[in-house]
């Protein structure tokens, strides 16, 4: 990944959740606050406050705190996973155990579990007869990739026994660390009999005709409630202030589509200077103008204008390529979003 994606990723937003849970793990474990949050810049009357947002970077520097005081060894990660119940998630927590059927329960929980409290990438994908659930940790640091896979496939496994009241129905598993006696365990809390060591990429595998069963407290009607929350709280983390507001509002009066070196310009600064005030802020430029062109995006379709009108406007080089970015904002296609929501008043970006 280059520098500018690592960047991008340190400081995107996340809840306080998975911090707070990872305080409690370490505590448990003779740890002080102390220490825990140590050069964090988080305070700890914020880590139960569900709104309250940090960042990638935060957590990560709170991961280490842990993982070197706690002088890190296998099994450890697996046991700061075990303590993720959905309970502790908020509305995220409600949104997955109110899921009707365990592919929307995945859906949602990949959806948002990233910014949630796992600190690897995840995707579901099917593959013929089976699912996948694949995850790219390229994003943590190497000291602390054990850890953390163990403490992401527990935290994974956990919240769905909970959900579903039985383990996750997997087949099989890979992971990228080497095997060890501990790992028993580990192959007894994912519920599987076959577990590769060594593996190129870490995935967990199941039979997609388990993807539909209807789960024990599912409601379509509650878990699109507790979803649109989710949603509602990322938007509310990423609302923008100072040279942020700024830099968003340029990029609005350009329709979304200006490079860096022109916003600069117009703010009479150096490329050098905007990047670190922004950095001071907690996010980045791709950050802000990829915000913006999604809230850009919602107005146009929501008022009416064709996906393809879309796409011209946002400067995208074809209708694929803004309908595939889309998707990564909203998990949906911009012609089912402008189904659902044209003619909405809107209040403007």
């Amino acid at each position: 990944m280059d520098d500018a994606g690592a960047l991008d990723r340190s400081a995107r937003s996340r809840s306080v959740s998975g911090a707070a849970l990872l305080v409690d793990f370490a505590e448990s474990r003779g740890l002080t606050a102390e220490t825990i949050l140590r050069d964090t810049g988080i305070h700890p009357n914020r880590l139960r406050d569900d709104d309250v947002g940090i960042t990638y970077g935060q957590e990560i520097t709170l991961l280490r705190n842990v993982v070197h005081g706690v002088h890190d060894e296998p099994g450890l990660g697996l046991m700061a996973g075990m303590m993720c119940h959905p309970t502790r998630l908020g509305v995220l927590g409600f949104a997955i155990m109110t899921s009707p059927t365990m592919r929307h329960a995945a859906e949602v929980g990949l959806r948002y579990g990233d910014s949630w409290v796992t600190y690897g990438t995840h995707r579901f994908e099917l593959r013929g007869a089976e699912y996948r659930i694949t995850r790219d940790d390229s994003m943590v640091p190497p000291d602390l990739r054990r850890f953390a896979l163990e403490h992401d496939f527990a935290a994974i496994a956990t919240v769905t026994q909970d959900m579903m009241q039985t383990r996750l129905p997997l087949v099989r598993a890979r992971v990228t660390i080497e095997a060890h006696p501990i790992y028993e365990m580990f192959a007894t809390l994912l519920g599987v009999d076959r577990l590769d060591f060594g593996a190129e990429q870490s995935a967990l595998i199941g039979r997609a005709s388990t993807l539909d069963q209807p789960l024990p407290q599912g409601s379509a009607a509650t878990a699109r409630f507790y979803e649109q929350q989710c949603a509602d709280i990322l938007q509310r983390r990423r609302g923008r202030v100072g040279m942020s507001d700024r830099v968003r509002q340029l990029l609005i009066r350009r329709g979304g589509v200006a490079d860096q070196n022109r916003i600069a310009a117009d703010l009479d600064l150096s490329v050098r200077t905007l990047r670190r005030r922004l950095a001071d802020e907690g996010t980045t430029y791709r950050e802000l103008s990829n915000e913006t062109i999604g809230m850009l995006a919602e107005e146009l379709l929501t008022a009416g204008l064709t996906v393809e009108h879309v796409a011209t406007r946002l400067g995208y080089s074809s209708v694929s390529a803004f309908a595939a970015a889309f998707r990564t904002w909203k998990g949906q296609s911009p012609g089912h979003f402008a189904r659902l929501h044209r003619g909405r008043v809107t209040s403007g970006v």
